[in-house]
């Protein structure tokens, strides 16, 4: 890893730094740093990790920089086009307000189909952290306790990683998409 690296992290820390977990008060950046690290592990490179560090920039911080389009341009200039194409793969949503909850997650899951393996990679990593910090908060607050945090709720949220998991086992078989589908497997099994 290389000072580009470093400076991703530094911007990334600083973009969400009053950001905090769904329901927790974890700071946000370690949501960054975890998906970043599960890229190395599962054999990226290091514009795939740097991307990690920044894949929910453009989504959850571009109102507060001034924009989407002023966000995007910064993350080119600092950290390259393929950087940018990645975060714009891992980016739902970059309206405000943000489409329907269940709209806008069937068309992300459409939307993998179209996306190259480099990203998939990162979007793979983003979801299996995320299904593993649900599955920890089940186990510490409950599940309705957990749950009642996500807009799609029970339902919603298991149908959203058991879509996911599933979509994610046929475009890109191998280990992360088995840590996620067996990670959403514990999903299930913790939800009751």
């Amino acid at each position: 890893m290389d000072e580009k690296f470093e400076e991703a992290l530094v911007f990334a820390a600083r973009l969400h730094r009053d950001q905090r977990r769904k329901g927790v008060n974890t700071p946000y950046v370690a949501h960054l740093m975890s998906v970043s690290a599960l890229v190395l592990e599962f054999g990226g490179d290091q514009v795939q990790a740097i991307a990690a560090l920044l894949h929910d920039s453009v989504e959850d911080q571009a109102k507060a920089f001034g924009g989407a389009e002023q966000l995007r341009e910064e993350i080119r200039r600092r950290f390259g086009e393929e950087v940018l194409e990645i975060v714009n793969a891992c980016t739902d949503a970059d309206v405000e307000p943000k489409p329907p909850w269940r709209a806008r997650k069937e068309q992300y899951i459409a939307h993998l189909r179209e996306v190259a393996p480099r990203a998939l990679l990162v979007s793979a990593c983003d979801k299996l952290h995320n299904a593993r910090a649900i599955v920890i908060d089940i186990e510490r607050a409950g599940a309705e306790d957990v749950f009642s945090r996500f807009t799609g709720r029970r339902d919603g949220t298991l149908w959203y990683y058991e879509s996911l998991a599933k979509t994610f086992g046929e475009i890109l078989p191998g280990d992360v998409s088995r840590a996620l589908a067996a990670t959403v497997a514990e999903m299930q099994a913790a939800a009751g």
